[in-house]
């Protein structure tokens, strides 16, 4: 579908101006990431109290805005039946409780966007006894289901469940904006959201937030996507975009609801487009704010509970997140997904990721594959994501595992590993279910001091070794792998996976056997069945890219500690090791065979 003219232009504008610091977040190439900061059962407790208890969790997870529920008086708990505007006491908590949340996060550097719904209102006792501000009939569109509407015609469509709001009316539009700069702002909101954005034209969305000044600006517009017409849908989002005169931002259902299929339907393929992405973000990405869920699409604060009307699947949440935190566009992490769902850490190694590359809403993507199981992009030529249940990794040493989960891993950008040489460690270490075999090692502090003018310290790793793994297809391990830069004696490194006792190794034998099951192979499944072992069972594999420069000529030592039981093992004697130590020696650049507590040792060319 053609695009209408009136896009072009507004893109081309944007284009040349994005350098320029303007009033919205949606006017340049911005850094934001929203946070819904409540989901659909919210209400049922003192949610402001719990956002302002949160504000430290809040901020270190890397957001910028904060959108919070409904904030006026309203006939439905969850606020979107709006009845008397100016009273901001809810079933979310009192006003002075808002201001105190709204507070918290500003001190934190977070501005708070308020939800924002003025399609239609409800009377305070009957349909339309409108109070706090007072309206009168002519409120009332005239093809509303009230009898006794009055009003100008609706410029939008209609809504049945409350009054359609004439925002034709003059009074009610400097009633609008006269709350939105007393109450809204006066409790400290900063930006706007705005529901049901398909209900009146979008001319007054942009007036009131001009008139508001808001710093964030982004309309509600669902409609059904038929994903064999995909343009016709995204073009309502532009139309939206042009009817407020650029002031304001859509979020992209169109991004969500290919994600959607894409997740549900292994149809990866559907989120490309001519080599750029099919969604909103494909068009005018620094318009767009993508999510992944929200209080209306998805659960609430467990899998299966909420109103879940265009869910992702709950097990494949993570993958929306790699997608959206890598892409152009406003990202919105959904409130739930972080702090109910235990997604908290995953989700903030990737919103750090786009921080610390600079990544923007207006970000370029080269998309790579996209295809039955697999999408895969690099974005402004320093990030790489995958999705999906196929293989794919960016060609060239310099990339460097920085995210990873099931079915997703993000890459950043950084030193040539050419000068890294693989080397692989199996150390033998028989486990019960639940248990993993981790390694520390690298130079001994005090041989380092002494013999090689080096003061280690955790700080600056001068005893430690840079590493980046070749195995990124074990499911149980790979969290435990991401950002893990370094073969140390220090334990978990900064944003690697929560539980890694150091670095993580693989379980493999050397055949598996018919009665096992289905064959996993670590080519395939990143454990079982390995062509490097010839030993047996139970020894554990440790293959990564090392560089060997930092070793001692060629040397390094290792430890193995196996989680939850065995933990550390016995210190054992090498022989022909550069130096003593209780620890195995490894060769860099070699296949390296040890036994838990034994010193035997075994080095073999690849």
């Amino acid at each position: 579908m053609i695009r209408k003219m009136i896009l072009a232009i507004a893109v081309g504008t944007a284009a040349s101006s994005a350098a320029t610091q303007a009033a919205t977040e949606q006017d340049k190439a911005s850094s934001a990431i929203l946070l819904q900061g409540f989901h659909w059962h919210s209400h049922k407790s003192n949610w402001y109290d719990t956002i302002k208890n949160q504000a430290d969790s809040v901020a270190g997870l890397g957001v910028s805005h904060v959108w919070f529920p409904p904030a006026s008086d309203a006939a439905s708990d969850e606020g979107y039946l709006p009845r008397q505007l100016n009273v901001l006491d809810s079933k979310y908590g009192s006003e002075q409780a808002l201001t105190q949340a709204i507070s918290a996060l500003k001190n934190k550097g977070v501005s708070a966007v308020a939800d924002v719904v003025i399609n239609h209102r409800v009377g305070t006792l009957d349909w339309a006894d409108f109070t706090n501000p007072t309206w009168g009939s002519w409120a009332v569109t005239c093809d509303d289901e009230w009898p006794g509407a009055t009003g100008d015609c609706d410029t939008g469509g209609g809504y049945a469940a409350a009054r359609d709001v004439n925002h034709v009316n003059n009074t009610v539009q400097a009633d609008i904006v006269t709350w939105l700069n007393t109450r809204l702002k006066g409790v400290g909101f900063e930006g706007i959201r705005y529901d049901y954005s398909k209900g009146y034209d979008p001319y007054y969305a942009g007036m009131y937030s001009r008139g508001f000044g808001s710093n964030f600006c982004v309309g509600e517009v669902w409609t059904d996507l038929h994903y064999d017409n995909v343009d016709a849908h995204r073009q309502l989002l532009m139309d939206y975009i042009n009817g407020t005169s650029g002031e304001c931002g859509v979020f992209d259902f169109t991004t969500k609801g290919l994600l959607n299929k894409a997740l549900d339907s292994n149809e990866y393929w559907r989120l490309a487009n001519n080599g750029v992405p099919a969604g909103g973000i494909g068009w005018w990405g620094q318009k767009m704010v993508t999510f992944v869920d929200n209080h209306d699409t998805g659960p609430s604060e467990s899998c299966g509970s909420g109103q879940e009307h265009w869910p992702v699947p709950c097990d494949k949440v993570m993958q929306g997140y790699a997608y959206i935190l890598t892409h152009p566009g406003i990202p919105t992490i959904y409130w739930a997904h972080a702090f109910d769902w235990n997604l908290y850490d995953d989700i903030k190694v990737l919103a750090d990721i786009r921080q610390q590359q600079g990544l923007t809403s207006t970000s370029t993507v080269s998309v790579q594959a996209a295809e039955t199981g697999l999408y895969a992009a690099i974005i402004d030529d320093k990030v790489a994501v995958k999705i999906g249940g196929n293989n794919w990794s960016p060609a060239g040493s310099q990339w460097q595992l920085a995210a990873s989960g099931t079915d997703y891993a993000v890459w950043i950008l950084g030193e040539d590993n050419s000068e890294k040489e693989r080397t692989v460690v199996f150390v033998y270490g028989e486990t019960a279910s639940g248990q993993d075999m981790f390694i520390r090692g690298g130079i001994d502090h005090g041989y380092a001091a002494a013999n090689l003018g080096l003061n280690c310290t955790e700080a600056n790793k001068l005893c430690a070794l840079p590493i980046s793994h070749n195995n990124l297809r074990n499911a149980t391990t790979l969290a435990w792998k991401n950002n893990d830069n370094y073969l140390d004696w220090y334990g978990i490194e900064n944003g690697q996976g929560a539980g890694a006792e150091g670095t993580a190794a693989d379980w493999t034998t050397n055949v598996w056997p018919d009665s096992w099951g289905t064959k996993m192979t670590v080519a395939v499944n990143g454990f079982g069945e390995e062509v490097l072992n010839n030993y047996g069972d139970h020894y554990w594999m440790l293959d990564v890219q090392m560089d060997c420069s930092k070793t001692v000529n060629g040397w390094f030592e290792l430890k193995t500690y196996i989680s939850n039981g065995p933990g550390w093992e016995a210190d054992v004697s090498q022989a022909g090791t550069p130096y003593a130590s209780g620890n195995h020696f490894a060769q860099c650049g070699k296949i390296n065979v040890f036994r838990r507590g034994e010193a035997g040792a075994e080095f073999h060319n690849f």
